[in-house]
């Protein structure tokens, strides 16, 4: 047990304490806050706009007897079947491949660039050999387009089938390559 030795000041400084917290309470100042928020509240003037009146809600029947229903996924995919015969954007196999449709994409390497006449042409190695390629002609295993030729890089549309065996198109980039001078 600890032994307390009580002080003759503590009561007066406890009194002392109170007497300065319930001073705070007074409402001198709250009669000229309340005042001040009478003039306030009668000088200004809200200005609120009515608003408008709504729009009457006209119910709309839907006459579903003899009508196929709208939301039903076997239609859609019915006319998403119409709508793409033969499975969407199928290339055409008929057509005669050019030479550069035997190589792969990935193995192609665009390696320059040079104007003649008004045509851009791109120079892609494919081992050994530099091909002049420019817009609108194939290249690729993935019946690539070439859709654009720009100082770095050469665009192809390649049409491939996805895993549902949909055609669908994908675009490819092939990107000048710094030559090993440029390196060094």
């Amino acid at each position: 047990m600890t032994n307390r030795i009580a002080s003759p000041l503590a009561p007066a400084l406890l009194a002392a304490l109170l007497a300065t917290q319930l001073a705070g309470c007074g409402d001198r100042d709250e009669q000229e806050v309340r005042q001040w928020m009478k003039e306030v509240d009668a000088t200004t003037h809200v200005a609120v706009k009515p608003l408008p009146e709504p729009k009457t809600f006209v119910p709309f029947a839907y006459a579903s007897a003899g009508q196929p229903d709208p939301f039903n996924p076997n239609k859609l995919l019915t006319e998403l079947a119409k709508a793409r015969p033969g499975g969407g954007s199928a290339p055409d196999m008929g057509r005669r491949k050019e030479y550069l449709e035997s190589f792969p994409l990935d193995t192609m390497k665009m390696v320059g660039m040079l104007r003649k006449g008004g045509t851009v042409f791109a120079l892609l190695q494919i081992d050994r050999s530099v091909y002049q390629v420019s817009t609108g002609q194939r290249l690729g295993q993935n019946f690539g387009l070439v859709t654009a030729v720009t100082e770095n890089a050469v665009n192809v549309k390649e049409t491939v089938q996805d895993a549902s065996g949909e055609w669908v198109e994908r675009m490819s980039r092939l990107e000048l390559q710094d030559s090993k001078e440029n390196k060094q």
